[in-house]
């Protein structure tokens, strides 16, 4: 025991030095923050941290001192989130994802986000004009539960009472709009998510969304009220529909890498494209959010036709310039 205790008290006088040292620099930048540090100092806590570790090693392969042992890995963890971890504050990691990461990553995906907006507009178009040629065709896409009415057998007055009426959380459009705000936020969702597999049920996901939004689109043209359902939708819609296409596209960025990975692994190109396509989901979780509050304030409380298009033009203009107006390359 008093070996043991003798060789605990000569390996803490040979290292001591190195450890009160960065002790001491771990100090300063907790109390003052890495600017606080000169350049000398941060070029040594890499080296003291090195130091450190290596004693830690020795000290938990030698048995000693509990204490030694315990003070070394408080110290290694502090270290270890200086010299590995993100020096910014939480506010500079928003600014740039904001600023850089999300526009960027949706930027990187433009093929896929046409690819997406393409496939909703086919299912739609084809939608349409099946409803068109055989109004039954409607309720293979929109269950006569969710129509709430508004179906082809609904006259012209109660369709257009239905884009005007000021709703509360009893009326049967409150519960429609409703739905739709859950089930787009769905499908953003599961389109993403499900583009590992292949882009299989991100296709027949998007498809099935074009399909259910063409057959409304020509339920309400084929009684006169193409224009003022199409400021009904469009209010919030530029915002959930923009965010469910990328979402797609997001998940096609995933399923087209694992089926043609290049000249990386599979797991590799996977990896990085599961980067920039998680970047720009994260996005469309906040975009879904500013549709909602779109759908439950702005649609409602707004029943002019032309304002409704006026705030839609106004939200495709600040989307479009956010994610693809040229930024410097310099941002990294």
């Amino acid at each position: 025991m008093a070996e043991l205790t003798l060789k605990s008290s000569r390996f803490r006088a040979e290292r001591e030095a190195d450890w009160k040292r960065l002790d001491a620099l771990m100090e300063k930048v907790e109390k003052r923050g890495a600017k606080s540090l000169s350049d000398a100092e941060l070029l040594a806590i890499p080296v003291l941290y090195r130091a450190t570790l290596s004693s830690l090693s020795v000290a938990r392969a030698t048995s000693l001192d509990r204490g030694v042992t315990d003070y070394l890995e408080a110290l290694s963890t502090r270290a270890y989130f200086f010299v590995y971890g993100a020096r910014s504050t939480l506010f500079e990691r928003l600014g740039r994802f904001f600023a850089v990461d999300w526009p960027r990553a949706v930027q990187s995906i433009w093929r896929e986000t046409l690819l997406s907006a393409a496939i909703q507009i086919v299912a739609a178009v084809t939608a349409g004009w099946l409803v068109l040629k055989d109004p039954d065709w409607f309720y293979a896409f929109i269950s006569r539960d969710l129509a709430g009415g508004r179906d082809p057998s609904a006259s012209t007055a109660f369709l257009r009472d239905s884009l005007y009426t000021k709703v509360d959380g009893n009326d049967p459009l409150s519960f429609f709009a409703a739905y739709l705000f859950t089930h787009n936020a769905q499908i953003a969702l599961m389109a993403f998510a499900l583009g590992f597999a292949f882009c299989a049920p991100t296709v027949l996901i998007l498809a099935a969304n074009g399909c259910m939004l063409g057959a409304v689109l020509v339920l309400f043209a084929t009684h006169g009220l193409a224009f003022q359902q199409g400021g009904w939708l469009l209010i919030h819609g530029v915002t959930e529909l923009f965010a469910i296409t990328l979402a797609g596209a997001a998940g096609f960025r995933i399923g087209w890498t694992l089926i043609f990975p290049g000249e990386k692994s599979r797991l590799e190109a996977a990896g990085d494209a599961g980067r920039t396509a998680a970047t720009a989901a994260v996005g469309v979780v906040l975009m879904l959010l500013v549709a909602g509050m779109l759908e439950s304030f702005a649609r409602q409380l707004i029943t002019d036709d032309w304002t409704r298009y006026g705030v839609a033009a106004v939200t495709a203009v600040v989307w479009f310039g956010y994610f693809y107006w040229p930024r410097s390359r310099r941002a990294a």
